[in-house]
């Protein structure tokens, strides 16, 4: 009755998983410091505003006229914020999502058939793994280089291209080490994809939460053939709900041209955003700007707390994140998955062993866009079990 999908998508809960319900079933509470859902930690786009924001854009679609890319108001307010960090990108050359999930399911189904490989980076999120089974690609992963700050490898990543190579996706910031790439790579990732007729999918999602750096290097206008920039609300102005998304595409205009017939006929198909929300868009940018700063202020202090907390143990190591809401940690002498499942057990707190996203023993992965009150009292317990575990492991060698 079922697809062959359908019995890959069924997994068993992992051994963390499995204590972290065990746990909740006995009425204990579990602090998730793994969460990207920013709202949790009190970062919220004002309800007020956003209220009346909404209000004015349902008066706008009464009456429902779709446009397969997207209402011309919203995606002109997305080239105007392209504008304004100087890179020009007509509106004619973005589409509407509901979100990068569903941008990159659009991008691997336009550019792939089935068997079809794209390059990913390594670590990754673990999302990416269903996206490519339900477009039928294969990812192919290219490493991030821990021992240079994460930086990428543009030897190793082309070795990786094959005859059925198709695209490679770039995440900057990235999640979860929080590598922003540089210029110099970039420019080396768009002679790899020049040389390869590749096209390049740049997730920019953290793209407004930097820690130390002033602005974002992007493959738009680089020599690439074809690049998808992805972007949304979700992050941006901590508006998950709303599902408001876009693609930019940039690049060769014959490729993008092609491109867009593509993707206005896969849209249509769906029409899958809110005619409501994409007239509010204008609004949000707006109104959003200020709220934006804010944000990304905040998210900069929890960073300094996390930092004051992690800076003196002397059994994790850790590379400072340029931008995003994460960080991982190096453990010394100690097994990642251990470490986690007693974190979990002792501290009631939820991190996640690196596995989980591909990476080579033995990491953890935490979110540091915390409330200040769980930075101060969780981070000292977390570290005091990883010193426990270590000086156990130590004492029975």
């Amino acid at each position: 009755m079922f697809s062959g999908i359908t019995e890959k998508l069924h997994g068993e809960s992992n051994a963390l998983y499995k204590l972290r319900d065990e746990l909740k079933a006995g009425g204990q509470a579990i602090q998730d410091l793994i969460s990207g859902n920013i709202n949790d930690q009190g970062f919220l786009f004002p309800q007020d505003l956003l209220e009346e924001i909404l209000v004015r854009g349902s008066r706008q679609c009464r009456l429902y006229h779709p446009d397969s890319f997207g209402q011309r108001r919203a995606r002109e307010a997305v080239s105007k914020y392209y504008r304004s960090s100087g890179h020009a990108i007509d509106p004619d050359r973005i589409l509407i999502t509901p979100g990068s999930s569903l941008s990159y399911w659009y991008c691997f189904k336009l550019l792939a058939d089935e068997g079809d490989e794209i390059l990913c980076p390594c670590p990754s999120y673990p999302l990416f793994d269903y996206i490519a089974l339900l477009s039928g690609v294969k990812l192919i992963p290219y490493r991030l280089d821990e021992a240079r700050n994460w930086a990428i490898d543009i030897d190793q990543l082309e070795a990786c291209v094959s005859t059925r190579t198709k695209a490679l996706v770039l995440i900057s910031p990235h999640n979860p080490t929080g590598r922003v790439t540089s210029p110099e790579e970039i420019a080396g990732i768009a002679g790899v994809a020049l040389r390869h007729d590749l096209a390049i999918i740049s997730d920019e999602v953290f793209s407004e939460f930097l820690i130390g750096r002033e602005s974002l290097p992007r493959p738009i206008g680089s020599d690439a053939p074809l690049v998808f920039t992805l972007n949304g609300f979700s992050k941006m102005f901590a508006l998950p709900g709303v599902k408001f998304g876009w693609m930019a595409v940039s690049g060769e205009p014959v490729r993008v041209r092609k491109a867009l017939r593509s993707l206005e006929l896969i849209s249509d198909t769906f029409l899958p955003v809110s005619e409501i929300i994409q007239a509010s868009a204008p609004e949000i940018f707006e109104h959003g700007q200020s709220i934006k700063l804010e944000f990304a202020k905040g998210i900069r202090e929890c960073w300094k707390l996390a930092e004051n907390a992690l800076a003196s143990n002397r059994h994790i190591h850790y590379i400072n994140p340029d931008g995003g809401f994460y960080v991982t940690l190096r453990l010394e002498n100690l097994d990642e998955e251990q470490a986690a499942e007693a974190i979990l057990r002792e501290n009631y707190l939820l991190v996640h062993p690196g596995y989980f996203y591909d990476m080579a023993p033995d990491h953890l992965i935490l979110s540091f866009v915390q409330k200040p009150e769980t930075i101060r009292e969780s981070l000292p317990e977390l570290l005091k079990t990883i010193e426990r575990q270590t000086g156990y492991l130590d004492a029975h060698k």
